[in-house]
């Protein structure tokens, strides 16, 4: 099947900001109940936009945990296809989505010395009048 254009031809985020921040920043109990505040459909199109952001992956895979499979694939072919699938497996044997963010970690070397630049003027260079 054939992804719905509207799907795609509008990047735009299905839901507003100020939902889309809330799901972001929920904790793995707090984002089912923000999920099901909307319906099947804009729940289908949100977790397709977040699939197309790299940082937004796991919230993506979160939200079509809870979408039937004829939704996501409605809207978005066989890249609904995939999520779905890729959202069920996660669900099974796998961390949740949201538990495996991958930490930040900083470098422990210390750093690169950098040689002093040189203050002195060539006294060679002979300045250019017009």
């Amino acid at each position: 099947m054939l992804p719905s254009r509207s799907a795609f031809d509008s990047d735009a985020c299905p839901v507003g900001e100020e939902l889309l921040g809330a799901l972001y920043r929920a904790d793995e109990n707090g984002l089912p109940a923000l999920v099901d505040s909307v319906s099947g459909d804009v729940r289908a199109m949100l977790a397709l936009f977040c699939y197309r952001r790299t940082h937004l992956h796991s919230l993506a895979l979160a939200i079509a945990s809870s979408c039937s499979e004829q939704d996501l694939v409605q809207f978005g072919g066989r890249v609904g296809s995939v999520l779905y699938a890729q959202s069920r497996s996660s669900r099974n044997g796998r961390p949740s989505p949201l538990s495996s963010k991958k930490p930040i970690s900083l470098s422990t070397k210390p750093l690169s010395a950098v040689a002093p630049l040189d203050d002195d003027l060539d006294e060679d260079v002979v300045p250019v009048t017009a």
